[in-house]
């Protein structure tokens, strides 16, 4: 069974070199990277923060003194995906994401209050591949990226969601992101991070996010939310899309 990610401390290591311009901070080549994975037809930008924050053990003061992350808008809302701690939700409600992308900054202070000055970073167009092994912490991101792909091969992929659940330690919350979709008439997770093969699910779990989470993980898990997405690849998902109570940690 794969590891679950630590919503903590994990940072990208090394310098990554763009070609010629030089080394690519950590943070923007892993925020890059997640940008080129989600694809063209998905609205998505990198953002500067600057950081007023001490860095600390716990995973909310986790960020560089400077914050280099992705913003990008799936199923009506903004997400946040960093290097540091994964993917979370931005948008503080439904129905506001145009006003969520004109303004940001209230959004950015909303997930950690010692955030400052900000601002939109468009790289060179010569600005590829430019995380090494792929940016960590992204496996929401890497769901989003493997339905693209499915539905761009012409795979079956019926009313796709995310499921994200999260597993207590003694000294932190883990969690974890799956794609799930209908394969004739049944149920299929698909974990990029271990297989690019979904795996049929038993009839018997039906359609509770926890149950398919303590299936998927072998064990217990402490909380779970499905997220039915919207539009990936010019296909419209099935379903509506669902308003989500702020999630109990960040998912990498």
């Amino acid at each position: 069974m794969r590891a679950l990610v630590l919503l903590a401390l994990l940072l990208a290591s090394g310098g990554v070199a763009a070609a010629g311009i030089g080394p690519v901070p950590d943070g923007l080549a892993d925020a890059l990277a997640a940008r080129a994975m989600l694809g063209p037809d998905i609205w998505a930008r990198v953002v500067r923060i600057d950081n007023g924050g001490a860095r600390g053990a716990d995973w909310r003061m986790a960020y560089p003194t400077t914050v280099y992350a992705l913003v990008f808008e799936l199923s009506g809302i903004l997400w946040f995906y960093c290097d540091a701690n994964g993917t979370q939700s931005l948008s503080l409600k439904l129905g506001s994401v145009e006003a969520d992308k004109a303004d940001p900054g209230p959004l950015f202070r909303a997930i950690y209050d010692r955030f400052g000055k900000w601002a939109w970073v468009d790289g060179p167009r010569d600005w590829r591949n430019p995380s090494a092994g792929g940016p960590p912490n992204a496996c929401f991101v890497e769901c989003v990226a493997a339905l693209r792909r499915r539905i761009a091969s012409g795979g079956e992929a019926d009313a796709p969601r995310l499921l994200s659940y999260y597993v207590n330690t003694p000294t932190s919350r883990l969690g974890h992101t799956v794609l799930l979709f209908g394969v004739g008439g049944r149920l299929a997770a698909l974990d990029p991070e271990s297989s690019e093969e979904p795996v049929i699910l038993p009839g018997s779990l039906g359609a509770d996010a926890r149950s398919v989470a303590r299936y998927l993980w072998g064990g217990f898990v402490s909380a779970a939310r499905v997220l039915p997405i919207g539009a990936v690849g010019r296909m419209q998902a099935a379903g509506r899309w669902a308003a989500l109570p702020p999630p109990p940690a960040r998912t990498g």
